[in-house]
C-alpha cells in the first residue's frame, strides 16, 4: 500500500470510529465501505433470487444486439445440461448452497451467481446458482491466457496492427507498427484486460475463430460444460456463456501455470509505445507508458493473489480472484453483479472472509481435477522475474492432488532404489548394476 493510501485509510478509520460512538448504527453502515454517491440507493437492496433456476440453460436475454449472429450464421442452440450435475449433487441446486450448520451467507452481495472454492483441494465451500449460465465478459480472458501461455513463444516479437488498435472495448494502447513480445501482450491481456492484446494474441492462434475453438476445446476437456466462448476478449457474442462453477475451474487451471499466477499478482509494468509512421519503427512519437493491474482486490485485501475483472452491458460486472490466508488459498467468482450496494471486489472480499472462516472440510461440492494439458510441441515459457513476496513464491509452487501424488511417487521410487542399493552392496555381488527406474 502506498503511504498516501495508508494515511487516507487511517484517517477514514479514525473518523469511522468516532462516528460509531456518536451515531448509533453507523458501524454497520461503515462496514460496507465508502461508495460514490452514485452507487447509493434509496430502497433496500435485495440479492437476486435464483431458487427457480431461471438460467439453467441460457444467460438472461441480452439488452442490445451484441449477440445477433452475423449474416448467414445460425443462432447457437443452448448447451446441453448434464443429467448429473458436474461437481456433486448439491451443485445442481440453484439458490444459495451452504455446508450443513454453516452461518448465513454474507449480505450486500449483488452477484446473481457466485462461488467460493479451495484453489488447492478443489473443494467448493459455498455457492449460489453454481451451474446457472451467465455471460463471462473479460473473465473469459483467463481461458484465452491459458491457451496462449501453453502455445506461444513468449519471447517472440510481433508487430501491432491497425486491426489490433481498432477493436471495441477496453484497449491497453497497442499501435500499428509497435513492437511487442508475446510476454508483453500477456501482461496487457491479464493485467489491463486489453481487447487489443486479445486480438493480437488470437491472431497468432490462427485468428478469432480458431482461438475461440481452442478455448472451447480446453473448457470442454476441463468439464466446464456451461462454458462457450464466442469472442477471444469476452465481448458479448452469439452463444457466449459460463457459470460460477466453470469459471472457478478455469481459473484453477490457469493458476497451475506459474507465469499466470505471477502476472495476476503484478501491480505495474512498462509497456512499449509505437511509431507515428508504422514504416519507420525508430519514430518515437508515441512513447512507452506504464500499465497497472485493474483488480482492486489486489491492492485492498490482505493476502490477495490477484484475479480478473470483467464488464459488458449484458454481462454486467464479473469477477474471479484468489487470496491466501493461514496457509489456505481460496478462489471467489462473481457473475452478473453490480456496483451496488458495494463494489464487486468488496463483495468478493466479503465472500472470501466467509470462506476463510469456515472450518476445514466444510464443503458442498468439488471442482474437476486440472488436466494440465500441455501441447507436446509447445515452446518453453519465458522465465518471469523472481517473485518479490512470499505470496508470489507460493503461487508458483505446484499444488493440489497432482503434486501430492507426484511427490509420493518420487519418494516411493527413491526408497526402493535405496533398498536395492543396500542389498546389492551387502551381497558384494560382481554383477553389473542396471538402472531399473528410468524417468
Amino acid at each position: 500500500m502506498k503511504f498516501r493510501d495508508f494515511r487516507l485509510l487511517a484517517t477514514l478509520c479514525l473518523g469511522s470510529a468516532l462516528l460509531a460512538v456518536a451515531v448509533p448504527g453507523f458501524a454497520s453502515i461503515a462496514s460496507s465501505h465508502a461508495q460514490p454517491s452514485s452507487s447509493t440507493t434509496s430502497t433496500p437492496f435485495t440479492t437476486p433470487n435464483t431458487d427457480t433456476c431461471p438460467q439453467k440453460t441460457r444467460p438472461p436475454a441480452p439488452i442490445d444486439e451484441s449477440e445477433v449472429p452475423a449474416p448467414g450464421k445460425p443462432t447457437p442452440s443452448a448447451l446441453a445440461v448434464p443429467a448429473t450435475p458436474i461437481g456433486g449433487a448439491r451443485m445442481g441446486e440453484c439458490g444459495v448452497v451452504l455446508p450443513k450448520g454453516a452461518p448465513v451467507a454474507p449480505e450486500e452481495i449483488s452477484a446473481t451467481s457466485w462461488m467460493v472454492s479451495d484453489l488447492d483441494t478443489g473443494e467448493v465451500l459455498a455457492a449460489k446458482d453454481p451451474h446457472g449460465r451467465y455471460r463471462p465478459a473479460s473473465t473469459i480472458k483467463v481461458l484465452l491466457a491459458t491457451v496462449a501461455l501453453r502455445t506461444l513463444d513468449l519471447n517472440k516479437t510481433v508487430i501491432g496492427t491497425q486491426a489490433d488498435a481498432d477493436v471495441d472495448g477496453t484497449r491497453v494502447g497497442i499501435g500499428p507498427g509497435g513492437r511487442y513480445t508475446n510476454l508483453q501482450l500477456m501482461q496487457a491481456l491479464i493485467m489491463a484486460s486489453g481487447n487489443d492484446a486479445a486480438h493480437a494474441v488470437a491472431a497468432q492462434l490462427g485468428g478469432d475463430e480458431a482461438a475461440v475453438t481452442k478455448m472451447n476445446n480446453l473448457a470442454k476437456s476441463l468439464s466446464a460444460l456451461d462454458t462457450r466462448a464466442a469472442t477471444p476478449s469476452g465481448l458479448d457474442g452469439p452463444g457466449m456463456s459460463t457459470s460460477a462453477y466453470d469459471l472457478s475451474a478455469l481459473f484453477r487451471e490457469a493458476m497451475s501455470i506459474p507465469l499466470f499466477a505471477e502476472l495476476i499478482h503484478t501491480e505495474q509494468v512498462d509497456f512499449p509505445g509505437f511509431p507515428k509512421d508504422p514504416k519507420n519503427p525508430d519514430d518515437t512519437d508515441h512513447p512507452g507508458f506504464p500499465i497497472g493491474n485493474d483488480n482492486q482486490l489486489l491492492y485492498n485485501y490482505d493476502g490477495a493473489l490477484g484475479g480478473k475483472t470483467g464488464f459488458t452491458d449484458d454481462a454486467r460486472q464479473t469477477f474471479v480472484a484468489a487470496a491466501q490466508r493461514g496457509g489456505r488459498r481460496l478462489t471467489v467468482t462473481l457473475l452478473q453483479a453490480d456496483v451496488k450496494p458495494i463494489r464487486p471486489w468488496e463483495q468478493a472480499a466479503r465472500l472470501l472472509d466467509y470462506g476463510f472462516a469456515l472450518p476445514s472440510g466444510a464443503r458442498v461440492g468439488t471442482l474437476p481435477s486440472p488436466e494440465r494439458i500441455v501441447p507436446k510441441d509447445a515452446p518453453p515459457l519465458a522465465t518471469p522475474p523472481p517473485p518479490s513476496s512470499d505470496d508470489a513464491v507460493t503461487q508458483a509452487e505446484p499444488h493440489g492432488e497432482a503434486h501430492r501424488s507426484t511427490t509420493k511417487t518420487l519418494l516411493l521410487v527413491g526408497g526402493v532404489v535405496l533398498v536395492l542399493a543396500l542389498l546389492v552392496g551387502a551381497r558384494r555381488t560382481s554383477r553389473p548394476r542396471r538402472d531399473r527406474y528410468r524417468r
